[in-house]
């Protein structure tokens, strides 16, 4: 412990971390690219990936009886089935444990990991850094965006180790997942759980509340996101640095992200991991599909909210002429973009085999 105590006080650990479902030698070619930034752009740090056999084993370690002696937490991640939920549990065990940076599979490194900290602050003096990810809190009336219109980002963050923020979130996902399989009936890794209630959960929405109720108690009154909101430039309150959302999520489109082009922005999100909506869906309307479609735009949720409560006074037939009129326009939707994906490969095709042409002429 004295170890962890002295790095806490003192530096970051130099080390990046990510997890992901094998290991770096059997990456697919795009994961091992995006990945390979960050060893190129931080050739100085040490860098571990968990994976989908090793997982448990890591935390049977560190949080068993010959590390942290917490066999509610080393049961609780045997027990989840959800692929998710784990991922997320897992990104915030290796936190508190050891501490360093951990970074999603899908996120490149456009900048060193030293410049995530401005010259203007003491390293001494942070415990953890995060950047803003959603800083649209005109939202916060929306049954569906409200939640979720105030966060940080949890696909990139950096901690010192043994951060008490870190263990209380832990145990307040493992106390939401008992409520969650008590009202469901059903064990642990039989829950079923949807789009929004992975993000106020275990999620963005969970971290960033989190880190809230930290700082809270660490300055002894109530910080709230009003303190974040339409940052330029970043903020160390109660121990935690605050990055303007350019830094780690650039290029969304809503608010005010900006571009990958600027110095704040620290890296760039692919998000091709992000597969586990379709396990775990989005509230989707059988005719106006889901709000999020519009992207935090005023206009489009206003009006998407009012189509669905005129949806809402429509007779039975009347619903249902306007959901096969939908699945139609799906259906011819889905053929366009099948035959545009054959000509594009078609295309590709015949350039190379063009060049491969043109490169046995000049052989000869």
């Amino acid at each position: 412990m004295s170890a962890y105590r002295k790095t806490r006080h003192n530096l970051f650990p130099r080390k990046i971390w990510q997890t992901w479902k094998v290991d770096p030698l059997k990456f697919e070619e795009r994961d091992h690219d995006v990945a390979a930034t960050w060893i190129a752009k931080n050739p100085d740090y040490r860098y571990e990936v968990l994976t989908d056999q090793n997982d448990l084993a890591y935390v049977e370690t560190h949080f068993g009886v010959d590390g942290l002696n917490r066999p509610d937490i080393v049961f609780m991640y045997r027990e989840l089935t959800a692929r998710i939920i784990k991922a997320d549990l897992l990104r915030y065990m290796i936190m508190y444990v050891e501490g360093g940076v951990y970074t999603d599979i899908d996120v490149e490194a456009i900048r060193p990991v030293r410049y995530f900290i401005p010259d203007r602050w003491n390293e001494r003096d942070i415990d953890m850094v995060v950047g803003v990810e959603i800083d649209e809190p005109e939202f916060s009336w929306h049954p569906v965006l409200g939640p979720k219109c105030m966060s940080f980002c949890q696909w990139t963050f950096m901690c010192k180790p043994r951060l008490p923020v870190m263990l209380t979130l832990i145990e307040t996902i493992m106390n939401w997942l008992r409520g969650v399989a008590l009202e469901q009936k059903v064990p642990i890794g039989e829950i079923h759980l949807d789009f929004d209630q992975v993000i106020s959960g275990t999620g963005p929405s969970a971290f960033t509340n989190a880190i809230l109720n930290d700082i809270s108690g660490r300055l002894g009154h109530r910080v709230t996101w009003d303190t974040f909101h339409g940052m330029d430039e970043s903020k160390l309150v109660g121990g935690v640095l605050v990055l303007n959302v350019e830094a780690f999520a650039a290029g969304q489109g809503h608010s005010d992200s900006g571009s990958h082009e600027t110095k704040h922005a620290m890296i760039r999100h692919h998000y091709h991991a992000s597969r586990w909506p379709t396990t775990h869906p989005r509230l989707n309307h059988p005719v106006f599909g889901e709000v999020e479609q519009c992207n935090w735009d005023m206009h489009c949720v206003e009006t998407y909210d009012h189509d669905v409560e005129h949806f809402k006074t429509l007779s039975p037939e009347e619903k249902m002429i306007q959901i096969t009129i939908k699945e139609e326009q799906d259906r011819l939707g889905f053929e366009v973009e099948a035959r545009d994906d054959i000509a594009e490969k078609e295309k590709e095709r015949e350039e190379e085999e063009r060049k491969r042409e043109e490169e046995e002429d000049q052989q000869e």
